[in-house]
């Protein structure tokens, strides 16, 4: 079992969560394939160095994020849900990526403000602090079920309106066409992972303990402009990431 090791206590991350995710590793890394259960509590408990109490609350926070279902008289049935694989590449497109893997893909605009750019923002889109940007908050769907929340930043002197015209066509890429763009490339991607926070366990519709993965990235134009730099949160055990050359 992947993570077997005894969960470590005063680290600051409650037992319960340590346990959630190591079971969740274990799942994905196909530990369990052959019977299709999670172990009984009585073996997790003695695997992991903990009270049965504390296996029960790992068990539920996997049950509210639909990782794991209690069978009566069974055990805990893992729910076998494939991921989505993202890939990015050198055009990353949400819809394109995801293709026929879902029967429906679904974008959101959540937000949308005018506002300076920031050191950060700058940097990313070749800027000055305190130039004029276009920030969307935005939610992508695959089969009604939340897979992803982006924060994007815009040159505002470039693409005044991107934000009215993505609210008509849910789509970044058809956004920048109508503005101009006819087309962009991806030209740098970094991948972290951590915990949800509060708003990542209700955009994503998570649990507690939940892992996500952050990429930051940066758009360009054919002339290698800077059109877009986006922070996106996906649900981990929605999606997983294949990088194309």
């Amino acid at each position: 079992m992947a993570g077997q090791k005894q969960v470590q206590r005063q680290t600051g991350v409650a037992l319960w969560r340590q346990i959630a995710d190591r079971i969740r590793a274990s799942i994905n890394h196909g530990d369990f394939d052959s019977t299709g259960m999670v172990p009984p509590e009585t073996v997790l408990a003695l695997q992991f160095g903990v009270n049965r109490h504390t296996v029960r609350s790992a068990l539920a926070a996997l049950a509210q994020e639909g990782v794991v279902r209690a069978v009566q008289g069974r055990g805990t049935l893992i729910e076998r849900k494939e991921r989505l694989n993202f890939p990015i590449s050198k055009r990353t497109r949400f819809s394109q990526g995801i293709g026929d893997q879902a029967r429906e893909t679904r974008a959101t605009l959540l937000d949308l403000a005018e506002e300076k750019a920031d050191a950060e923002i700058a940097r990313w889109l070749h800027l000055r602090p305190g130039d004029d940007v276009i920030r969307l908050e935005t939610r992508g769907e695959a089969d009604q079920r939340p897979v992803s929340r982006a924060t994007s930043w815009f040159p505002a002197d470039r693409f005044a309106g991107i934000g009215d015209v993505y609210r008509m066509t849910g789509s970044i890429t058809k956004a920048f066409r109508e503005l101009g763009l006819s087309d962009y490339i991806r030209a740098k991607t970094e991948i972290t992972a951590t915990h949800a926070d509060t708003g990542d366990l209700t955009d994503l519709e998570l649990s507690p303990g939940a892992i996500i993965l952050i990429t930051r990235a940066m758009n360009t134009d054919l002339d290698d402009k800077p059109v877009q730099y986006s922070i996106t949160r996906f649900a981990a055990d929605r999606v997983q990431f294949t990088i194309e050359n």
